[in-house]
């Protein structure tokens, strides 16, 4: 994945706080929804764009895409009904500098987007995350009992390089199911 620039390590420090735009249209078949943008990423301004991040990787590899995407080709997603949001706006170092009082408000949030774009599927990527926002603390990897309107809820592992729970090739076994399932549903 070729990265454009590489933010300085004061530009990071100054990526704090900010915010990434959603990658968003009415009606997509899956709404990826991450937990937070990191500061690399608020830094250059994409979604899972820190280098050793497996989202855009694993989204090829589970054929949501037809190529390998760079977070720099992110508006090309809703030409084939994906988006990418996060439950928490504001950009941090790591995700535990979030308070639960961030993420409940944060998923009240999502929900109310949710309802408004409509998507067939909100993918939550992190199990924490998605247990802390819909205060589901039974919750586990797949599609959830939950819904948001007529959107159907799936949790999947946070494609983080940090994450190494879940290997890549786990990765793109678990968002593939995802991708059959969307790929049954109607809109």
């Amino acid at each position: 994945m070729v990265t454009p620039w590489k933010p300085t390590r004061i530009q990071l420090m100054k990526a704090a706080g900010k915010f990434v735009p959603d990658v968003i249209a009415p009606r997509l078949r899956v709404l990826f929804c991450g937990i937070n943008p990191g500061l690399y990423s608020a830094a250059v301004g994409h979604h899972f764009a820190r280098p050793g991040n497996r989202f855009w990787p694993v989204l090829y590899a589970s054929g949501f895409t037809d190529r390998l995407l760079s977070p720099f080709d992110e508006r090309e997603l809703p030409e084939s009904g994906l988006g990418i949001t996060n439950v928490v706006r504001r950009a941090t170092a790591s995700a535990a500098e979030l308070t639960k009082e961030e993420l409940l408000a944060g998923g009240r949030q999502l929900a109310a987007k949710v309802r408004r774009l409509d998507p067939r599927f909100l993918a939550v990527l992190g199990l924490g995350a998605y247990r802390a926002a819909f205060n589901c603390r039974r919750a586990s990897v797949g599609k959830q009992d939950l819904t948001i309107g007529a959107t159907l809820l799936w949790v999947l592992p946070n494609p983080s390089g940090l994450n190494a729970h879940y290997q890549p090739a786990e990765l793109a076994r678990l968002f593939s199911q995802l991708r059959v399932e969307a790929g049954k549903s109607t809109a």
